[in-house]
């Protein structure tokens, strides 16, 4: 009676449920297994033995410990023992490990007299111990191995040289090392040798930074006498470290400064550096004459005040906004007393100089939106004494990339920019000259609206365009109100590609060709622009953009020559020739009336061999008068010939020459005579036609490098004609080479391969 109201399993269910059922009680049961699984794994891990190998070793079930004599090695979690007595607790996993003890893992190696440690949390403690972390060797009374990230080591030193009598040291209180990552230590002494030389209360080091931490750079040279730069660098935080410079000069006196370099995710990151110095009022070198001449002079300083500030900061906002500033604040009594010949920057930091001779101090704010992006640009004198220094006050610009207009082939792009500008022309803290240009002040907004097509017919890349420019001012030159003006532009971009692949193959001369490809690319790039509505005579003269004030209707032309092989698998350009000039149509402005071509400028570029390159530019003169000394002659020529001579060996040398002006040849050569010695020479010697340039060697510089097992010693002999002799002396560790000091007066002309100095 009861089995009938048991319902059969086969008549109520579907198969399609028993299915479902059936997959998930295998999904389940696979689970489960991996569960099991991991479960069995971690069991094996956490019982994983220690294994101990040894010329004796025995095991007390007691104190459940292995005890091993001679030459005891222990392999555990990349961790490597080796000792002659260990006692080793299988439950706790600490081992006191005895004679010889060594520990060895990927992040250095330390050794001691005694070494308790434990296997399974990789800390100990290490008597009498010496460590090697790369670059860094130390010796200790007391090592602890916190971790495999920390070591601290107590009253010991360390060092870069891995001597047992290390040629320097410094002796801590305590060092926190932190292999691959940093160094920090208390209650420094530094000694060279056994003599001590500096003491420090504290040192902090990133191992992910190439450059030393203390710098001295000793020398001698006409300017300064003899000199000694030092810089000491430290670190107040993980994200800011900075430098404190103390240099003295012979003839000048002694200066000072700091800086700071900072890296905040909230603020951002920037630098600030002060650099101030109270030179005397004549240098010592000067004789006898002069020095009393400027004694007997009342209007003569005793010092000249003389400081440098400046500030760099960046900041990214968001990921569309970001900030960046510079501020430079220079003053120099030495440039207003005595004229401008004297310059701080240009004094003490020649490279500065050179990129920059008025650094300019603004504040720029960037945003960049789906289309188009926006600056806001403050920039506002703040030295004095710059001449023709263009104020912003603010300038706004707006750019908006080339877009596709509704779908269809054309092409739109806008460029505005507005803003208020005040030229400085005088200057209030430089000795009176005969310059009275007056200051300019305009507001101005300039637009342009392009339009372009670009297409392909036939084999031709063809990019025709129209523009127009409209340029609105509050002024004139006079003060009265004007019309926009107004510039209309129109050109287009004609290029093509040929190319032919011939099956050479040859060796010839050691050339290793594997094919040759010749690819010849002519372009020809049209442009055309009207006649200005307003003349440039009635504009205020503030930059590039007023200025524009006659027609123009050109062609450039250019002609691409490559010549590619193939070596070791890799594409190589065996040579790249390039030809380019302009055609003007019958200019209405100049001497010249009729059409004709301009310069014509030739730059190639050969690679014969892998260790040979050949670089030459010219200019063809081709325009100008008939009767012209420079009609139809090369204007200037230019040329480079590096051949690599195998590991710390080159040869280099090249010519600049300009007609009837400089003519210099350089060389430089750079040799390693044996693994500890290695010397360079450099010459540049002028044999040019202008009366102005004195013939001859210009400039003289001789290295000699000799590695001091853990340094490197340079001795440089600098000698040139309009500044006179330099000895440089510099010491650099080899763990970190890369050094500090970017304004000493080691600064010289480029070489080969760069423009040179005129």
């Amino acid at each position: 009676m009861f089995k009938s109201q048991i319902p059969n399993p086969k008549s109520q269910i579907p198969k399609l449920q028993i299915k479902k059922i059936w997959l998930l009680l295998t999904v389940c049961n696979l689970v489960l297994s991996a569960w099991n699984f991991n479960l069995f794994a971690e069991e094996n891990k956490k019982v994983e033995p220690i294994i101990v190998n040894g010329d004796q070793v025995e095991y007390s079930t007691d104190n459940k410990e292995v005890i091993a004599t001679g030459n005891v090695e222990v392999n555990y979690k990349g961790v490597k023992l080796t000792c002659q007595r260990l006692t080793v607790n299988t439950q706790t996993k600490e081992g006191v490990a005895e004679g010889h003890a060594r520990l060895d893992d990927q992040k250095g190696t330390i050794e001691g007299s005694k070494i308790i440690y434990n296997f399974e949390k990789k800390s100990g403690t290490i008597i009498d111990s010496e460590f090697r972390a790369n670059p860094y060797f130390g010796k200790a009374k007391e090592t602890d191995k916190v971790s495999d990230a920390e070591f601290i080591a107590r009253q010991g030193y360390f060092t870069t040289c891995s001597f047992d009598y290390p040629h320097y040291r410094i002796k801590s209180r305590q060092v926190n090392l932190f292999p691959q990552d940093k160094i920090q230590t208390k209650g420094d002494t530094f000694y060279v040798s056994k003599t001590p030389i500096l003491y420090l209360s504290q040192y902090n080091h990133s191992l992910k930074d190439p450059i030393m931490h203390i710098g001295f750079m000793p020398g001698k040279s006409k300017q300064w006498g003899p000199y000694l730069l030092t810089s000491w660098r430290y670190n107040l935080t993980e994200h800011i470290n900075g430098r404190m410079y103390l240099d003295y000069r012979d003839y000048l006196g002694v200066a000072e400064g700091f800086g700071v370099n900072y890296d905040e995710s909230s603020f951002g990151k920037g630098d600030f550096k002060y650099y101030y110095t109270q030179e005397r009022d004549y240098p010592r070198g000067a004789g006898k004459k002069s020095a009393l001449k400027r004694r007997s002079d009342p209007r003569a300083p005793r010092v000249f005040q003389r400081y440098l500030i400046r500030w760099r900061h960046k900041w990214d906002i968001d990921e569309k906004t970001n900030l960046t500033s510079e501020y430079y604040k220079i003053t120099d009594s030495k440039r207003v007393l005595l004229g401008t010949n004297y310059n701080i920057l240009k004094d003490f930091f020649p490279r500065e100089y050179e990129l920059d001779t008025q650094p300019t101090s603004y504040a720029l704010l960037h945003r960049s939106f789906q289309y188009g992006s926006m600056d806001f640009l403050m920039q506002k004198r703040t030295n004095r004494w710059y001449t023709g220094y263009l104020e912003k006050l603010p300038e706004v610009k707006y750019s908006l990339p080339s877009f596709e207009i509704l779908r269809t082939p054309f092409y739109f792009e806008n460029e505005s920019t507005t803003g208020n500008y005040n030229k400085k022309n005088t200057s209030t803290s430089t000795p009176a000259t005969n310059d009275t240009t007056p200051d300019v002040h305009v507001n101005r907004l300039d637009t342009t609206n392009k339009v372009s097509l670009p297409m392909r017919v036939l084999i031709f890349q063809l990019s025709p365009f129209v523009s127009s420019r409209q340029t609105f001012y509050d002024k004139d030159a006079n003060g009265s109100t004007i019309a926009p003006r107004t510039i209309f532009y129109t050109g287009t971009d004609l290029s093509t590609k040929f190319y032919r692949i011939f099956n050479v193959n040859s060796k010839f001369l050691g050339m290793d060709i594997n094919g040759l490809r010749h690819i010849i690319t002519p372009t020809i790039a049209y442009s055309y622009n009207h006649e200005p509505t307003i003349l440039s005579s009635r504009l205020r003269q503030i930059d590039g953009v007023d200025s524009i004030d006659s027609p123009n209707n050109s062609a450039t032309l250019e002609l691409s020559n490559k010549l590619q092989t193939k070596r070791e698998g890799q594409s190589v350009d065996l040579a790249d020739f390039r030809v380019n000039s302009t055609y003007v149509f019958k200019p209405k402005t100049g001497e010249k009336r009729g059409s004709s071509l301009s310069d014509i400028l030739f730059d190639l570029r050969l690679l014969p061999f892998s260790w040979m390159t050949i670089d030459i530019d010219a200019t063809y003169n081709h325009s100008g008068s008939r009767y012209a000394e420079s009609y139809k002659h090369f204007s200037n020529v230019n040329y480079d010939i590096n051949f690599g001579l195998g590991k710390d060996r080159s040869f280099g040398f090249g010519q600049r020459y300009l007609r009837k002006g400089s003519n210099e040849i350089t060389y430089n050569l750079k040799y390693r005579l044996s693994p500890k010695w290695y010397f360079s020479i450099y010459n540049r010697y002028e044999r040019g036609h202008d009366l102005t340039l004195k013939r001859g060697l210009r400039e003289q510089e001789y290295t000699v490098y000799r590695d001091l097992h853990c340094w490197i010693m340079e001795i440089t002999w600098n000698i040139k004609r309009s500044i006179g002799e330099s000895i440089l002396l510099v010491f650099r560790l080899k763990a970190f080479p890369e050094m500090e000091f970017n304004y000493n007066q080691g600064y010289h002309a480029p070489k080969p391969g760069s423009q040179s100095e005129q």
